[in-house]
């Protein structure tokens, strides 16, 4: 596994699968392990799915009902559940982040890849300040509260700036033209996507108008992860929760979405002279 620079979600997630793999070694059933661990099998399910933290004392007897008897093997799965335990630097905005997009500043931390479509907004990662500030006062948050959520937007697009993550977006023409805040607010947020367009970990496609009709009618990500046994996840962003997909018919439904509109949407070249355009406008 490479799993050296993984954060905590990450590491659930691959610390759940490996529980699963050695469940079904051992031909026992979840059942079977959430009575041996005092638990429901939905709490057996949440763990192999590394969507819940995973105690320590579960792991060490699961494993230990499970037959794992090596040293090695044992300490290694125990290491990763404790470190898949730490907190990860977003958890002092803990304050600000609703509990169902915590997994995906995780996830969003230890991407190597992140592609995605924006219909109605810019992509986080390539917000500014100010436009991000005007969206997020929208939902009638105080302004400390605002400048709190600005600051956790700006934390997040640090490995970005660091091109640690490489980023390929396409965003509809409605979300450049939608007006958050004045329109220096805009020239500004526009300004700052043409520069980023020149950057070697970003590929910035628009989605013009003149291209018609699509399937893809909400905005989406596909993140994808330095560790290949780990499957893409695909996230999906609802008014008060959120999707987290990673069934093999899922990803590629949607990693087919990206594809076809990647074809229909303009080259990153064409895609700079739109944005130009559109700048020019407001």
């Amino acid at each position: 596994m490479n799993i050296s620079g993984s954060g905590p979600v990450v590491l659930r997630i691959l610390l759940g699968a490996e529980l699963r793999r050695l469940r079904e070694i051992a031909d026992l059933t979840p059942q079977q392990a959430a009575r041996e661990i005092g638990a429901s099998e939905s709490k057996i399910s949440r763990m192999e799915r590394g969507r819940n933290a995973l105690k320590y004392d579960d792991v060490a007897e699961l494993l230990f009902f499970y037959g794992v008897s090596d040293e090695t093997v044992r300490e290694e799965l125990l290491s990763l559940a404790r470190r898949a335990n730490q907190p990860g630097w977003w958890h002092s905005y803990n304050d600000v982040l609703p509990d169902w997009f915590q997994p995906y500043v995780g996830l969003e931390a230890a991407a190597e890849r992140i592609r995605g479509y924006e219909a109605h907004y810019i992509p986080g990662l390539l917000q500014t300040q100010d436009y991000a500030a005007a969206v997020i006062a929208l939902d009638g948050f105080p302004p400390e509260e605002v400048e709190r959520r600005v600051g956790l937007r700006q934390a997040r697009q640090r490995r970005f700036r660091e091109g640690t993550v490489r980023l390929w977006a396409i965003i509809d023409e409605a979300a450049l033209r939608r007006q958050f805040g004045d329109t220096d607010v805009m020239r500004g947020q526009l300004e700052e996507l043409i520069a980023a367009a020149k950057l070697p970990n970003l590929t910035l496609q628009v989605n013009p108008f003149t291209s018609g009709g699509h399937t893809a009618l909400n905005g989406f990500s596909i993140l994808r992860f330095p560790d290949r046994q780990m499957t893409d996840v695909i996230y999906v962003e609802q008014l008060t929760n959120a999707l987290y997909l990673d069934k093999r018919e899922e990803v590629d439904a949607y990693t087919l979405a990206m594809e076809r509109l990647s074809v229909i949407s303009a080259s990153p070249a064409e895609s700079v002279e739109i944005l130009n355009r559109i700048r020019d406008d407001f």
